[in-house]
This record gives structure tokens, sequence and C-alpha cells, in this order.
């Protein structure tokens, strides 16, 4: 895979210095601490060398892109900068599991969780998908065990499965006893005596978790506003002694710069707003969820509020190498600064060109330990992930954004009627968020249990309910409500409908046609979406007021069980969504 975003690949900002009071005689001032931060976000279970790429421009000009990823990699690249200061945090912005590949995602993620303890991360900030399986489970993360809470068997390597060594942040999580699900804080100090520096870290996800992960397995939670909760814990570490405050937040920034361009140009995204807000007294974001890599002086936007704002895109592509240097005598924060490290891995051929090594660039050796413990479970889901279960005439990519129409998406769709029409369905609808690859087809049009697995990880179940013309005809609206982000569904084939973003609220989605006649308000009807929609996910709330609810198997099986009907599936054709927007109109 080539991902075309190109990040910050460099920043350093310096503060302003401030003047130690006079010394007693004799006595020297301490010299300047430094602690070095590394830090990552949206690792997403990525064990494996990925085959993806970034793009870079070498130091004579020439654009090249460099090849990225894998748990070994990624691990040698931690080691080597940890290794240049004894001061150093590993530091997770969330996300780090679910939504992976079948490699993890088949064991619940637990060699994910077992790798990062090797890695020796520090701590890591819960994002949306450390809850697609629910809190329960998302315990045993942390805590360890071989409890059953999932359609997925777990410890079926690793046994027992000893959980996280390392502590998930949850500030904004609260459960009806009033207490965090996880803590909120943390606080790590650096050396002894007069040369001591102290660093605290603040931990959360976004508040708009329940959107994003199914409701169903969020019951008793409560996800409070981010910048409101930040606010409210940093003049409690400030009262503790701490010298410098990290924030490590799910939610994140897109900007249009590109490498070697160190300033926030053009960067949007909700991670504005919140900051906007935040207490001055913050000194680092370090940030994910958007999948953009960026190093960021919010300063330059707001003068008062000289964050230090850094992502490391996704799946382990990326490291954040920053240096917080503090005064132990003063206890202030003197300067920072973060570059983004590509952790090269290893070649590969995409479907367009060779991807090589770049000696302009720093080179990881794999580290041997991680790449046998990744070994072990590529062998264990070798013969699943290999699995021959029938032929398409193509394969199809996911959609590049939520509101475009795909031929994969469509596909799933029209599988997901095919598998619950005996429950009554007439039509099914798909989200498109919930599409996380491109199929892949082999040359002779087979394709692999592995490949629908990386198009479909998460297991939903599906749910076959009714509702009111009234109600669905809602449900088309809640894809452009300005709620959230805007999603088209993919609807199965006998459905289509066009829409316009610049139109009216309740009126941007229209010509809504099944088995070709437009909605009845009076009428009832039948169909199908996964069990993450029907519980309210990606904010369709209107789907939690289905009726006679029907649970008829899971995704992935439907899917296979659609490819393999007949000899050779053909991928479907774009067309049952018509995008109506003027061209020159944002909103």
């Amino acid at each position: 895979m080539i991902r075309k975003l190109a990040p910050a690949l460099a920043f350093a900002l310096l503060a302003a210095c401030t003047s130690a009071p006079p010394q007693s005689a004799g006595s020297a001032p301490a010299a300047p601490v430094t602690v070095k931060i590394i830090g990552f976000n949206d690792f997403h279970g990525n064990l494996e060398v990925p085959h993806q790429s970034v793009d870079a421009n070498t130091p004579s000009g020439e654009h090249v892109r460099v090849p990225v990823g894998g748990a070994a990699y990624f691990a040698s690249a931690v080691d080597r900068y940890r290794a240049k200061n004894p001061n150093t945090l590993v530091l997770s912005a969330g996300d780090m599991i679910s939504g992976s590949p079948i490699t993890s995602s088949l064991f619940l993620d637990e060699p994910t969780v077992e790798v990062m303890n090797r890695i020796g991360v520090d701590y890591n900030a819960l994002g949306n998908h450390e809850f697609d399986r629910g809190w329960k489970e998302l315990l045993r993360m942390q805590n360890g065990g071989c409890e059953k809470l999932t359609s997925r068997e777990p410890c079926q390597i690793d046994k027992p499965f000893r959980g996280a060594q390392f502590p998930f942040l949850a500030a904004n999580v609260v459960t009806p006893s009033g207490k965090t699900l996880f803590p909120a804080t943390a606080i790590r100090k650096f050396g002894k005596g007069k040369t001591a520096v102290t660093v605290g870290i603040i931990g959360l996800p976004l508040k708009d978790v329940p959107g994003l992960a199914s409701p169903t397995g969020l019951t008793g939670l409560t996800f409070k506003d981010e910048a409101d909760t930040i606010n409210a814990l940093v003049p409690k570490l400030k009262a503790r002694g701490v010298d410098a405050i990290i924030v490590l937040i799910h939610q994140g920034l897109y900007t249009k710069v590109y490498s070697n361009d160190h300033s926030c140009g053009g960067v949007s995204g909700d991670l504005l707003k919140i900051m906007a807000r935040l207490d001055p007294r913050v000194d680092l974001v370090v940030s994910g969820h958007t999948h953009w890599a960026y190093v960021c002086d919010y300063g330059t936007i707001d003068k008062a509020r000289p964050f230090l704002v850094t992502s490391a895109g996704l799946w382990g592509e990326y490291l954040t190498d920053i240096d917080l240097v503090i005064d132990p005598t003063t206890k202030t924060l003197l300067s920072k600064r973060a570059d983004n490290v590509m952790v090269q891995s290893e070649p590969y051929t995409s479907t367009v060109q060779q991807v090589k090594i770049q000696p302009d660039f720093e080179q990881f050796p794999p580290r041997a330990d991680i790449a046998a413990y990744v070994g072990k479970y590529v062998d264990a889901v070798k013969s699943a992930k290999e699995r021959p279960i029938g032929k398409m005439s193509a394969g199809g990519d996911k959609p590049s954004v939520a509101t475009q129409e795909s031929g994969l998406g469509n596909l799933i769709a029209d599988a997901q009627l095919s598998a619950t029409r005996a429950a009554g369905a007439r039509f099914a609808l798909m989200n498109n968020t919930g599409i996380r690859a491109d199929l892949i087809v082999n040359a002779d049009k087979t394709v692999t249990f592995g490949a629908i697995f990386a198009a479909q990880p998460f297991a939903n179940e599906l749910k076959t309910m009714t509702l009111s013309g009234a109600d669905l005809k809602a449900v088309f609206e809640q894809e452009f409500d300005d709620q959230s982000f805007d999603q088209a569904f993919s609807p199965s084939s006998n459905v289509s409908f066009a829409f316009d973003v610049t139109r009216p609220l309740g009126s941007r989605v229209f010509d809504i046609l099944i088995d070709g006649k437009p909605i009845d308000p009076a009428a009832d009807y039948r169909f199908t979406v996964n069990s993450f929609l029907g519980a309210g996910g990606d904010f369709f709330t209107i789907f939690r007021n289905g009726r006679d609810v029907v649970t008829s198997g899971n995704d992935i099986d439907a899917l296979e069980a659609w490819i393999a009907a007949v000899p050779v599936r053909e991928m479907p054709a774009v067309g049952r969504i018509k995008n109506m927007t003027p061209a020159s109109s944002t909103k």
C-alpha cells in the first residue's frame, strides 16, 4: 500500500528561558534535564510489515517512497531512540489495538499487547477502537486472563494472557460509581535531589467514542468533554509538583503541508476546538485518530498556548522523537522540539512499482525477539489466512472517504442481504467506515479468507430489523446531518439514492428507491445492518428504534458464503449512489 500522506518531518521550538534565582555562595545551578518522549498512535495491531510507504524528499531534492512499518522494525527504532537518553517515556495516543490485521485480530489483539510489553511502552491513552469489543474485554486487555467475553476464543497461544504491563489512561471515561474506568493521570520523576524533574501525563480518548464503537459494549460509561477534563486535571498535577504536562489524546488534526515543512499549514480537525480551550500550562499534546503525521507549533495559531502538537501517522510508520528540556532549579520548561522519524523497514513490490530501501534515511534492523514472537502468530494463522474461499472477477478498493461509493462496499451489502433473506430482509445497508482494507484478489482470481478478513475484521453480527418508512428516511438523512462526519451507506443492489450536502438539513438525501419504488412513510421496511450500526454506531441513532430484531450469523461468514456461491463472483459496479453536491461547493 502506498500512502500519499507526507508529514512534517522535523520541528524545533525554543521557548523563552527563565533565569534561575541567585545561587548561594559555593553552589552551582543544576544543569538542565532533557526528558525524551517517544510518541506513536494508531498502531492498530499491525505486527507484520504492512507493505506501505510514505513520501519523502532526499537531501538532493529527489522525491521517493520509503517502505515503513512492522513491529520488529518499530521495536528496533524505539530501542535506538530510547538509548539516546536514560530519561525516556514511550507513550501511545490510542488505537493500539482493534481494526487490526488477521495476525492480531483473530487472537483478540493479545499478541499486539504482548509486543508492546516487550517494546517497553510506558502508557497508552485509550482510543475509540480499544472499546470495539466492549469495556469488559478492554479490562481483560489491561489485567490479563482468559475469560471469554467475545465470539472469539481468548488465550489460543499465550496461556495465560498476562495483559498490558503498562497502564491504560482514560481521564474522561467515567463509570456509574463516579470513578474513571482507568487512571486519569500519571506522574514520572527523573533524577534525584536538586537535579530531579517531574512530568505529568493526562491520557484520554475523544468524547465521541459512543458513536464510533458499538454502544452495547459501553453500557454504564460516560465520556466527558475533553478540554473540560484536561483543564480540571492540570492544576491538580501542578499542585503535585510536576514541571511539564503532557496530554495524550486520541483526537487529531489534518494539515496541507508535506515533507520537510514544519508549519501547521492548512491545519484543520476536531482537535483544534479542544486546544483552543486548553489550560496554557499544557506543554505537549501527543495526538492521533486522523492517521495524519505532523509536528505543529500551536503557538503559531494561538500565542497564549504554545503547545507542541504531534502525531506519528498510523501502523508504526513513524515514531515521534520529542525532547523536553527542563530547568530543575526553577521548575520551568526551557525548550521543546520534535521530529517524526520514518521507521524504514524492508522493500516490497506494490501493484504499480518497486518500493526500495532509501539509504538517505535512517535504517533499522528488525529486532530478533519481536520478529520471532510475531512469527509464532504468523504461523498460527497461516492456514486460516491462506484458505481459498472462492473467486472474484476483480479486487476492490475500500472507499477513500466515507462518502464514496465502492464496488467492495456494494459487494458486502449484497452479501449481507443474501445471508438474511430468511429473516425477512428486503435490503441491506453497510457503513463505509467498517471497510478497513482493499479486497486483494490473487492472479488466478482466488480470494482467501485472509483477504476478506482484512476488509472486515470486526466480527460484527448481522441484525435484521423493522423500521417505519418515516424512520428509514430519517436514517438516510443521518448520513449528512452535521452531527458527526458525513458518511454514505453502501446499499444492496436494490437500493439507490442521491445526496447533496449543500441542501438544507433534512432534505440532503433524495430519490431514495427500494426495489424501484420511493419510500412510503406509513409502511414498514425490514432490512439488515451489522450489529455496530444496529446499536447506533457511527451516530446512526435511529437504528436503535428497530423492531423485531433477528440475529443471523456474522458479516465475515456472510461475505464468504456470497463469494463462494458462484464459480466467479462479479465485483459490483458503482452507480447505486449519486453525489449531486456541486463540485465547487464546500461545507
